[in-house]
């Protein structure tokens, strides 16, 4: 029986869930299959469910035997301490836990109308991408903002680029 989850702050819940998301976006990219994936970590399908889902109460080890079989690595930033935030953001397939529209030019001005707030998810963000990938200059994109768009698309299975049947 799995254990108990701990109770989590609202952050790391999400940071899991994106996590497991992550996993599972690299999982189909590479079409592996759960029972493959679980056979190649020495664990069961049902515990690769569960770390796809993002559930606290899985090991840690579980998550890192996972992330190995895939060929991903796991890298860990101080909040707040730039030189990591920038080699994160950085790395193809690298999906924030929340997404900063002060970090994000091009976001930001597409999500002119959301306010009270400075963060979206990533799911959130990729809506508004492709809702609105017209008013997109796809030339003037920072890297990073072309690294983050990639990411929500492989992580939430977005079209090969936003709003592609718009035009």
């Amino acid at each position: 029986m799995p254990a108990k989850s701990p109770e989590n702050p609202a952050i790391v819940a999400e940071q899991l869930t994106a996590l497991g998301a992550r996993i599972r976006a690299q999982r189909k990219a590479l079409r592996v299959s759960a029972t493959a994936l679980a056979e190649a970590a020495g664990m069961s399908r049902v515990s690769v469910h569960r770390i796809e889902q993002g559930e606290p109460s899985v090991t840690m080890g579980a998550y890192l035997n996972v992330l190995a079989s895939l060929g991903m690595t796991f890298s860990v930033a101080v909040v707040g301490d730039e030189a990591a935030k920038s080699t994160a953001d950085e790395k193809a397939g690298w999906l924030p836990a929340r997404v900063r529209l002060a970090d994000y030019p091009t976001l930001k001005q597409l999500a002119w109308q959301v306010q009270g707030t400075g963060e979206l998810t990533p799911r959130e963000a990729l809506g508004i991408y492709e809702r609105n990938w017209r008013h997109v200059d796809e030339a003037a994109l920072l890297p990073r903002e072309r690294n983050l768009i990639d990411a929500l698309r492989l992580a939430f299975g977005g079209a090969e680029s936003p709003g592609a049947g718009d035009v």
